[in-house]
């Protein structure tokens, strides 16, 4: 895309007038899963990932039935549960303070909201997985996400997930790690990232 001229066009609020649409063309859609009526679903699986990026991206839109305000999951790559096989570390920001962890011996990741946050309010988490492909080295993601629940509760999270191993990922899921389920509108998309 060229841009033609920016003269006056910040005036009408809109620097894309008399340009071409800006559509970016480095992230490819792979698949989409979006839970329907009845929650009963406690994984968002997706297999078959194509082997012909250089990154992949999860845009995450979550709610679970969890009894509490803010709850969280954990990745399952190419069905290994194993809890040891992966490791995490975090920051997150609340209303009243900063809290900084990690663990040698998870994935979990999050927050998102739960049953008792105010109704039809989700979570967000845009989620990275870099050089998927890569089979000489273990696979390591980064995310950024978080939940406001008007006040009563809310997040905003910086993270990083390692995955202990060097295989290709050929397939993800996204579990809800309390026994719970994902509720009636989530929503995850995955993305490839060209290089």
């Amino acid at each position: 895309m060229a841009v033609v001229s920016i003269k006056n066009k910040l005036r009408r609020g809109n620097l894309l007038v008399g340009n071409d649409a800006y559509i970016p063309s480095d992230f490819e859609s792979i698949a989409t899963v979006t839970v329907g009526a009845s929650p009963s679903v406690s994984t968002l699986q997706f297999n078959s990932i194509p082997q012909t990026y250089a990154h992949l991206q999860f845009r995450l839109f979550m709610r679970s039935n969890w009894a509490s305000g803010g709850t969280y999951g954990k990745l399952v790559i190419n069905s290994d549960s194993t809890n040891s096989n992966y490791a995490q570390h975090y920051m997150t920001g609340y209303g009243t303070g900063v809290l900084a962890s990690g663990n040698a011996t998870d994935g979990a990741f999050g927050d998102w909201t739960g049953a008792n946050a105010i109704s039809n309010n989700y979570g967000v988490v845009i989620l990275d997985i870099l050089d998927y492909t890569n089979t000489n080295k273990n696979k390591v993601c980064r995310l950024l996400g978080g939940y406001d629940d008007n006040g009563n509760s809310g997040s905003v999270r910086l993270q990083s997930i390692l995955w202990k191993n060097t295989s290709a990922i050929t397939s993800i899921g996204i579990q809800q790690w309390d026994s719970a389920n994902f509720i009636q509108y989530t929503h995850a998309a995955l993305y490839g990232i060209k290089g």
